[in-house]
């Protein structure tokens, strides 16, 4: 027969007085004091819709750009930036590709939705650690664009259409760093006013 020894009560804590866990760096938030203005946010979109008609598209493992800054501006002010500027926006580089009308539009949108259902945790992260969030966006929207492509034409293109997307996922902090210095000026200037 086994005797059991009291169970001190100062040995057992309750959860309540646990000390709290660190949190990881990546994990604090970076958010904007201020949104956006909407000016600022447009002139960007049409600003890179604009580099996107020209032609170093074409190479394979080129970043879509316009559909970077799309995803960025979905996941930081969706209420300016939405799945319908990402439609028409998709619409006006299907014709100006002449591919299959609503090819990129499908993409942009895709991306533009995960954008928008992510964009809460997204806040929560650092750059980097949003670009890992939006990879699989990225490649999964356009496998999805790609697979409709090649069931439409009969060919499929092989995967080297992977880079692409894996090098827009890899651009994410070095064109949200540069979309948010606006916001991070305004700030820095208000700190040394007051």
């Amino acid at each position: 027969m086994q005797v059991r020894k009291p169970i001190d009560p100062s040995a057992t804590r309750s959860r309540a007085s646990s000390p709290p866990v660190p949190r990881p760096k990546s994990v604090e938030p970076d958010t904007l004091v201020r949104p956006a203005r909407g000016m600022f946010v447009w002139g960007t979109v049409l600003f890179v819709w604009l580099i996107s008609l020209l032609p170093w598209r074409l190479w394979p493992a080129a970043p879509d750009l316009l559909l970077l800054v799309l995803a960025f501006w979905c996941a930081h002010e969706p209420r300016r930036v939405g799945m319908m500027a990402a439609f028409v926006f998709g619409l006006l580089m299907d014709v100006h590709d002449a591919r299959l009308l609503g090819e990129h539009a499908l993409v942009y949108t895709l991306v533009a939705y995960g954008s928008i259902v992510l964009h809460r945790r997204l806040q929560r992260f650092d750059l980097f650690a949003q670009a890992l969030h939006m990879m699989p966006v990225f490649v999964v929207a356009q496998l999805f664009g790609l697979a409709l492509h090649a069931w439409l034409t009969g060919a499929w293109p092989g995967w080297h259409w992977t880079l692409g997307p894996a090098v827009t996922a890899a651009l994410w902090p070095v064109v949200g760093w540069l979309l948010q210095l606006p916001q991070r000026h305004s700030e820095d200037t208000e700190a040394s006013k007051g």
